[in-house]
């Protein structure tokens, strides 16, 4: 069962993690567990020492502020802070691996140039070092998640998400949407979609993916819907408006990776997100 002991929160300190600090710990509240925040300084380029000495000293007044702030207002929570220099993408998995980590908080990642997105940003290249889950949080409201929705393939990193945000977010709906590919001859006007073969694999991996053990129970039954992913999970989001989506990071090629979808959801998420590898 998951239950997090150690949470570790990283901070640009700029408004795209200006709800980090927060949600982790109300989380880190939650389950009596320890808070690491974490402020990266990328070292200094040649010939720009001085200007990055100030911002350094001014960033790391700002990182001290938010520290305080964080034990006046949640005085029952053990807090530390890490300000150290580096690489994002290097020493975040460095630390929660240092500091034990069950689950890490990241912000939005910087927008990026057209020819920047065919690499994996920092945020995706910490999410594919890691281990534990990764949790995209940009809410302007920390308060308990009302709904979630899980975009999920049956396998086992959606299981696994699934587990990771039902112990996240008790209080919350926990619905589940499967987009369903299908042939083009499925999808004639002739054809019956809820007798194709198709329909009916994805409704016998369903079956076997309630049967697992450890599902949440509060699980609603997930829903099978023709369509790409990307338009399915659109139109369950308007419908649904979650406040917490949830997917499984894995590869259809290597669990060890991040799936596209995974990857283009992150670099936009609709709302806050929960990415989980297979447990």
């Amino acid at each position: 069962m998951f239950d997090p002991k150690t949470i570790l929160a990283a901070t640009d300190l700029t408004r795209r993690s200006a709800a980090v600090p927060t949600r982790a710990a109300e989380i880190a509240r939650a389950h009596d567990a320890r808070l690491v925040l974490v402020h990266v300084l990328e070292p200094a380029k040649p010939g720009v020492a001085r200007l990055r000495l100030g911002r350094k000293e001014d960033r790391l007044r700002r990182a001290n502020i938010e520290i305080d702030r964080l034990r006046a207002q949640f005085p029952d929570v053990e807090v530390t802070c890490r300000v150290v220099e580096g690489n994002p993408a290097k020493v975040i998995p460095d630390l929660a691996a240092e500091h034990e980590a069950d689950l890490i908080v990241l912000g939005l990642h910087l927008p990026r140039r057209v020819l920047e997105t065919l690499r994996l940003s920092n945020l995706e290249r910490i999410t594919q070092a890691t281990r534990c889950p990764v949790l995209i949080a940009h809410n302007d409201s920390a308060g308990p998640y009302r709904r979630a929705l899980g975009a999920i393939t049956f396998a086992p990193a959606s299981a696994q998400a699934l587990r990771v945000a039902a112990r996240l977010a008790p209080e919350a709906e926990l619905h589940a949407i499967h987009a369903l590919q299908l042939p083009l001859a499925a999808k004639l006007p002739s054809a019956d979609l809820m007798k194709t073969p198709e329909m009916t694999e994805a409704e016998l991996l369903r079956d076997a993916f309630m049967a697992l053990d450890g599902r949440p129970e509060h699980l609603h039954l997930p829903e099978i819907v023709p369509g790409g992913v990307h338009e399915v999970l659109q139109f369950r989001i308007g419908e649904l408006q979650p406040d917490l989506v949830v997917i499984g990071s894995h590869s259809g090629r290597d669990p060890e990776n991040l799936g596209n979808y995974a990857r283009d959801l992150m670099r936009a998420p609709p709302t806050d997100m929960l990415v989980a590898k297979p447990g």
